[in-house]
């Protein structure tokens, strides 16, 4: 199998790099890259360091046999209007990232027999909600203002990560004020309260697979930042997912700063309890003072440091309080024709056995005889009003399940494409079950399938360096929102770290980490004026 030939950035080679950077970025993912972009904005020489041969993280886009497809991006929320979140991805990109709306109903949820919606905007949400479920319109309405309620204690709970500790120390009686007790609780639990209704229950949560967390084990809060973020819709960028990251490099570049592929770093080194640079998979060194890593917490911690310095700096001990989000698989599908002759819709499917969401995961992970416990099913061709200016007459969808890693660890270790029969058995017997769900909510598109390849949690390992093959960094339990020490600054001068594992998860999560990160490297006062031009 043929690597993909969509690529974005440079590849690294020693003699490519600058004499001297202001700092060095561990990975490309949207963490990475808005802050290198928002570090060159303010004038820094920033160098990305990127394992992978495409820069973007879980943005990439990949090609393959005259079909594209989006690894991760699905679809984003709040960006249909100049929120704060369209402003910063405005800002990233210099306005030229454009976004399509998906279908008003822009999810639909096939809960056992059962089939729910989701519609865009507020009112059009609830009102929805109020249709489907005419004698619960109290319990619905008292989750609306829940979710009003959590919008300013989400922004304190990120603004808290960027505080240094004495700034934290004077804020934090208004942060308790301003944070409401329900935030930290198990996401069941607080709508257990709202409504007896079950399937009610499971429409409100038809979205757990964004977080990878059921509602019973998921902390709320991250369970109503989703939620917000799809209030008014879903929409994909114009030109597939890729465009995110092509967008955001050139502004890296104006400063004499660089997005480099195939740049595997080994160790962030540590003299004396400051950073001085890394060290590369070939062995070349480049000295730096300053190092973010967008890597993980895991591999930052566990991989990137000596086992010495984490023991002795407690990270070790730290860790033991998260652990890592669920594997997943993906099957990309190419079909020979368009989306609008196949009558495949702008519309997510979420397909679930039942309305028990915890037991159908607990099922699963028991045996692998068991119904997946979610299936999401995206039509990226549907969406992307360009897709037939690159790829004209075809169309693609992606099927997308929970894998824990268990099951494929005994192939650990091995090379991509080169995994042998069994592996390759495992995963047609995977595919095969996946396209049933296909063929059951789509019976015109059985027979019309002319490619289709399945990723596992191996694949995430080996393109993403997620070491058990995580999709969404760290779960999202309550105990985890509550870890302090999961925040930009470290115990170590000059080593900072982004993306979701320091707020939450998906696309936005890590874009707003980035800048919270920038916050905290360069302090309010400096950021202030650059935070101005972006939001007003």
């Amino acid at each position: 199998m043929k690597p993909s030939t969509l690529r974005i950035g440079y590849r690294y080679r020693p003699n490519r790099l600058a004499e001297q950077y202001d700092a060095l970025v561990i990975g490309s993912g949207m963490g990475g890259l808005t802050t290198a972009a928002l570090l060159s904005e303010l004038g820094w020489k920033v160098c990305v360091l990127e394992q992978h041969y495409t820069a973007g993280g879980y943005t990439h886009s990949y090609e393959r046999n005259g079909y594209e497809w989006d690894v991760g991006v699905h679809y984003i929320g709040d960006v249909g209007a100049k929120t704060r979140t369209r402003r910063m991805f405005d800002f990233l990109t210099d306005g030229q990232l454009e976004w399509a709306p998906m279908a008003d109903e822009y999810d639909r949820f096939y809960v056992g027999d059962k089939i729910f919606t989701a519609r865009a905007g507020k009112t059009g949400f609830r009102d929805n909600l109020v249709r489907q479920f005419p004698d619960e319109e109290e319990a619905i309405d008292r989750y609306m203002a829940l979710l009003s309620q959590v919008g300013g204690a989400l922004s304190m709970f990120g603004m808290g990560r960027a505080f240094t500790p004495w700034m934290r120390s004077i804020a934090s009686p208004y942060m308790k004020w301003k944070t409401p007790d329900f935030m930290f609780r198990k996401t069941w639990d607080v709508l257990s309260e709202l409504t007896d209704n079950e399937d009610l229950i499971a429409v409100i949560c038809g979205q757990w697979g964004d977080m990878g967390l059921p509602p019973k084990q998921s902390a709320f809060m991250v369970h109503a930042m989703i939620a917000r973020h799809y209030l008014y819709g879903g929409f994909y960028p114009v030109g597939g997912s890729w465009k995110i990251a092509d967008l955001i490099i050139p502004k890296i570049q104006t400063t004499g700063g660089e997005v480099f592929t195939y740049a595997n770093v080994e160790e962030i080194l540590v003299d004396n309890g400051q950073v001085s640079g890394v060290r590369m998979a070939d062995g070349h060194e480049i000295e730096c003072p300053v190092v973010v890593s967008s890597a993980g917490v895991d591999n930052t911690f566990n991989h990137l440091l000596s086992a010495e310095l984490t023991e002795t700096l407690g990270y070790r001990k730290e860790l033991r309080h998260v652990r890592p989000s669920v594997g997943h698989l993906c099957l990309y599908i190419g079909l020979q024709d368009t989306a609008e002759a196949l009558e495949l819709p702008k519309t997510n499917f979420w397909i679930y056995p039942h309305n028990d969401y915890d037991k159908a995961l607990e099922d699963f992970v028991a045996s692998d005889s068991a119904p997946f416990p979610v299936v999401y099913v995206s039509f990226p061709s549907a969406k992307d009003p360009d897709y037939l200016n690159r790829h004209p007459g075809t169309a693609t969808i992606e099927i997308v399940a929970p894998a824990p890693y268990g099951p494929f660890e005994q192939w650990k270790g091995t090379t991509w494409g080169k995994r042998g029969e069994d592996y390759e058995q495992l995963k047609e017997t995977l595919s095969q079950r996946l396209l049933a769900h296909l063929y059951d909510k789509l019976p015109q598109l059985e027979g019309r399938i002319d490619y289709y390849e399945l990723s596992t949690p191996l694949s995430t390992e080996w393109f993403s360096a997620y070491r058990h093959g995580e999709l969404y960094g760290l779960d999202h339990t309550p105990e985890r929102l509550q870890q302090d020490w999961l925040k930009p600054a470290t115990k170590i001068d000059g080593l900072w770290l982004t993306g979701q594992d320091i707020l939450t998860c998906g696309v936005t999560g890590a874009m707003m980490a980035g800048m919270l990160t920038v916050t905290a490297m360069v302090g309010m006062r400096k950021v202030s004026p650059l935070m101005k031009r972006i939001y007003n």
